[in-house]
């Protein structure tokens, strides 16, 4: 049976917090802002790594006392050298989805853990293919606002999972957090324990 060692969320994600329960985590939230805008030739692997280094080591920063582990994450939808992150209205969560239609995407996630020690990060990348979509599928949709905070525009868990065809990949790391890797993570600093 896996242990791990007691931890902080730096995610407001309820969908992160989910599936760290799932797979026995013992947790807190804490909330962190971080400036997520993509530096000027930042390849996307780069930027979602760099992310969610900055959303865990945030994370540490604002701790004052009880120094357990922090862990980060950052999702990038990416088509080509596209990063397609959350939209800012319906506009364009509409063109996202465009976008996508009848096209195949990565989704990078990246998970950080950050310690008194190290700093360690994992990435990594699926590949979601969509099926065509017609205006009607894109008008019911993005009246469901499903997908107003969701990189990309769409929810893999939610209505979002009717125009997926494929993934080759981790669900999980779609969802938002890539439980393989989480888990290697979090089992290394149980050993260390």
């Amino acid at each position: 049976m896996m242990t791990f060692p007691k931890i902080y969320l730096a995610s407001g994600s309820p969908r992160r917090s989910e599936l760290l329960a799932q797979i026995g985590v013992n947790f807190s939230v804490l909330s962190v802002g971080v400036d997520e805008t993509r530096l000027v030739g930042e390849t996307p692997v780069d930027y979602v790594q760099r992310v969610a280094i900055a959303k865990a080591q945030a994370g540490w920063d604002s701790l004052s006392d009880d120094f357990k582990p922090v862990l980060g994450a950052d999702t990038s939808v990416v088509l080509g050298d596209v990063v397609l992150g959350k939209p800012v209205d319906t506009l364009e969560a509409r063109a996202m989805l465009v976008q996508l239609s009848g096209h195949t995407h990565e989704v990078m996630t990246a998970v950080a853990l950050v310690t008194a020690d190290e700093v360690m990060c994992e990435l990594c990348v699926s590949e979601v293919t969509f099926r065509a979509l017609s205006d009607a599928d894109l008008d019911w949709y993005v009246a469901t606002g499903e997908g107003v905070d969701k990189a990309g525009s769409y929810a893999v868990q939610g209505l979002g999972a009717l125009f997926i065809s494929e993934i080759k990949g981790s669900y999980s790391a779609v969802m938002g957090l890539p439980l393989l890797e989480t888990g290697r993570l979090l089992q290394a600093q149980t050993v260390k324990a």
